[in-house]
């Protein structure tokens, strides 16, 4: 499963990447990521955080993080008091 996660990130990054009409070299200057390690993300859906939140800013995704782990809404009044 976090393969399967991983796999799909790097792809959408990369749909992202190409979207925009830049090259790897072009986002990694423009990120400040190493050419290296943005080819092994595409390639091997490897990446330190601190490099994918950079390649976020540089595709303007960073507003994707906020939902990362944010709090969910409450389908119910149960859900509610079962939280307390």
């Amino acid at each position: 499963m976090p393969e399967e996660i991983a796999a799909a990130l790097a792809g959408r990054v990369r749909a992202r990447r190409k979207e925009r009409r830049l090259t790897q070299a072009q986002l990694a200057r423009k990120s400040g990521v190493s050419l290296g390690s943005l080819k092994r993300f595409e390639r091997e859906h490897q990446i330190a955080l601190a490099s994918l939140i950079k390649l976020a800013i540089a595709l303007d995704c960073e507003a994707d993080f906020a939902a990362l782990f944010s709090k969910r809404g409450y389908a119910s009044i149960r859900e509610v008091l079962d939280e307390r």
